[in-house]
């Protein structure tokens, strides 16, 4: 990706489908501009024409890859017309990979495979986590601790009724509270209470999708009101719910 400067005209609007799961959002299609932010989730951009990103030394990158590592101020300046953008989080096994590399390497030079509107997203992103984080996709892994089954089972109706305290969650499935933070981070691959805000997201998106306003969706993805999560999303992805919503066709069991 080059370095370049000049007039630069602004792209097509953000438009396609997305795929959400713990730790992962990821969305392939159209790639519109953003104005300058700053968001938490590592964010990796593949297209197949060139887009233009403005690091927050004011350098203009341009090319076909980019990897923003968490918390970089940024912004797409020219987007794409095919491409896609996944989003890591920075407390998973794959998102600390892709972060270091590009802390280490820079943002233009960490390796990742393509993307291609042939590939199915979910596919492409399981290959992208393999890549990123081989020992949390390989064969053989060690059976799941049955807790940890137990604790899968329970969140989504812990996660809709409010609050969830992982020394309740512990108690109901028969080991400590910090034995089950351990064992819950190695076999799932996110923290626990990482794992809870993701699922909340994909309560809210759920809601939306499915017709409630804002706010509804809020209160029933357990988040205090619309503007809790509007912050929310923002902080992870720099972009609002009407954003994430309106225009994405979602596959929110990250299979399709």
């Amino acid at each position: 990706m080059n370095r370049s400067g000049g007039d630069l005209t602004v792209g097509p609007r953000w438009g396609g489908a997305a795929l959400l799961r713990a730790g992962v959002l990821a969305f392939a299609g159209s790639i519109g501009v953003t104005d300058a932010h700053a968001h938490h989730a590592v964010q990796i951009i593949a297209a197949t024409t060139a887009f233009t990103v403005l690091d927050e030394h004011g350098a203009r990158l341009r090319g076909t890859t980019v990897v923003v590592p968490a918390d970089a101020p940024h912004r797409v300046e020219v987007g794409a017309e095919e491409g896609t953008v996944v989003f890591l989080d920075p407390e998973s096994a794959p998102g600390r990979s892709a972060h270091l590399r590009a802390v280490r390497s820079g943002w233009t030079v960490t390796p990742v495979p393509s993307f291609t509107r042939r590939r199915a997203l979910a596919i492409a992103v399981d290959e992208l986590i393999a890549h990123l984080a081989p020992a949390t996709a390989g064969d053989g892994v060690a059976p799941r601790h049955s807790a940890i089954d137990d604790a899968l089972r329970l969140l989504p109706d812990l996660v809709a009724a409010g609050p969830v305290s992982g020394t309740e969650l512990a108690a109901r499935v028969g080991i400590s509270a910090s034995r089950l933070t351990h064992v819950f981070t190695e076999q799932v691959g996110i923290p626990l209470r990482r794992y809870v805000l993701w699922s909340r997201l994909q309560v809210a998106i759920t809601r939306v999708q499915a017709g409630d306003d804002l706010t509804g969706a809020a209160h029933g993805a357990g988040f205090a009101d619309s503007a809790h999560l509007t912050r929310t999303t923002r902080e992870m992805f720099g972009l609002p719910p009407s954003v994430l919503s309106r225009h994405v066709s979602w596959d929110l069991d990250g299979t399709g």
